[in-house]
Order: C-alpha cells, then structure tokens, then sequence
C-alpha cells in the first residue's frame, strides 16, 4: 500500500533555537553594588552613616525587604556596621592598614581561581565589560583613569565567574588594590603596557572559554604584579587602607 504524501505544515516555518535560563541579579544586589561604588570613591567617609532605612526606601523605590537585604550585604563584606535602636542605621566601617604583602598574598591566591571561573561561566556581557575596561586602559588617559580601569577589569573578571562571594570579596578589595598602585613613579607607560598586555592575554583565554590558560596567565600576571610592588615597598614602606 502506497504510503500517502505528506500534507505541509501551514503557518510559518519555525526554527528550533534553543534559549538559555537567563541570569537576572537580585534588586538586593543591585542597591548594594550602588551603594558599594559610593562608599569606595568617598561619597560616604568613614564612620558616617548611610540614608536611614525608610529613605533608602523611598529614594530607590524598592521594598524594605530588599533594602534590608542590601545592607546585610555591604555588613557581611565589611563596609558597614549596622546598630540598632535610637541612634541605629548602617554606618561606614573606618579603614584600617592592610599590610601589602597579605594583599597580594590574597591576590594570587584567589585571582586565578577567579579567571577559572570566568573561562567556564562568562558571557557575552562578561567579555563586553572586559574589553571596556581593557580600552579605557589602552587609552593615554590620567593615573586616576588607568588604576580604576585596572580595578575595573580586575573586578569584572571575578563577576564572569558567578560567585557572588568572590565578586563581593574583589570589590572589598578593590579600593586596597587601587591604592597599591596610585604611585606614578611606579605606573610608568612600560607598566601600563604591560599590565595591558596581561589583561588582554586572560581576556583572550576568558573569552576562549579556556579555563587553564585563564588561570596560569592571571597567575603570571599578579605574580608579576606583586614582584613589581614589593621592589617599591620594599623602598617607600607603602601602606594601604583596607576597607
């Protein structure tokens, strides 16, 4: 028996693209990455205390839940301390020193692993991120231009990684690791060029999606870092507030 022809669909062809879950943060992380940026750059000096909790509500618009929520954050990474009672709210932590050597210690300890992540989890706007920050260092711009480009790159790569422990640990970092490096008879146009060089080498491995090459080239790059600046600790006795 002749088998019957088959009928056409009707309607228009459809292709079968398969979507991944997307990643959407949490509100509570967004109000405290803001507030986090604000507290780094100085808008909020140490010891002051934020917005109270009701004005945090209604400047963001966002529930107090989330409010909440994004000061136990800022708490739990060490840039606020949050009282209770009368005189209650979230207060900036006052810096202490960070010796430079336990800084870079915690950098080639954690940074590699960083760039692992990143290789295996990035995404389109990972790398987007990357490559601003690795522009922005390409330009001739000022030292204040290039250290926070450095930092930004440095922090983007732990975000790539989905870890909201290490990316909240590299932006507590981050002022530490800028002010290891604000020192123009250190940061001369052969280190900027080779700090670049580094950044775009794990970029590239980030962007491979090559979790080895990602964490050997960042090894080689912070290590290279830390041998740098501790030739000029070792002369100036450079200290570096920790936040």
């Amino acid at each position: 028996m002749a088998a019957e022809p088959a009928i056409p669909e009707s309607g228009p062809r459809r292709h079968a693209v398969r979507l991944t879950p997307l990643q959407v943060p949490k509100s509570s992380d967004i109000l405290a990455d803001d507030l986090r940026e604000r507290i780094l750059r100085g808008d909020f000096p140490e010891e002051t205390a934020l917005p109270p909790e009701r004005e945090l509500v209604k400047q963001t618009q966002m529930s107090r839940a989330t409010v909440r929520e994004a000061l136990r954050i800022l708490e739990v990474q060490g840039l606020v301390r949050v009282k209770t009672g009368r005189a209650g709210g979230a207060y900036v932590i006052r810096a202490r020193q960070i010796r430079i050597p336990a800084l870079l210690e915690t950098r080639e300890a954690i940074e590699p692993f960083c760039a692992q992540l990143a290789a295996r989890h990035r995404t389109d706007e990972d790398l987007g991120r990357l490559e601003a920050a690795n522009e922005a260092m390409a330009a001739a711009g000022t030292l204040a231009e290039f250290l926070q480009a450095n930092v930004d790159w440095h922090v983007a790569v732990a975000a790539a990684g989905r870890n909201e422990l290490l990316t909240g640990f590299m932006l507590a970092l981050s002022r530490s690791i800028y002010a290891s490096t604000d020192n123009q008879g250190f940061v001369d146009d052969d280190v900027r060029r080779t700090t670049l060089k580094a950044h775009r080498a794990v970029t590239k491995a980030i962007r491979a999606k090559d979790p080895d090459a990602a964490g050997r080239r960042m090894s080689r790059h912070v290590h290279s870092y830390a041998e740098a600046i501790m030739e000029v600790e070792d002369r100036t006795s450079i200290e570096v507030p920790e936040n």
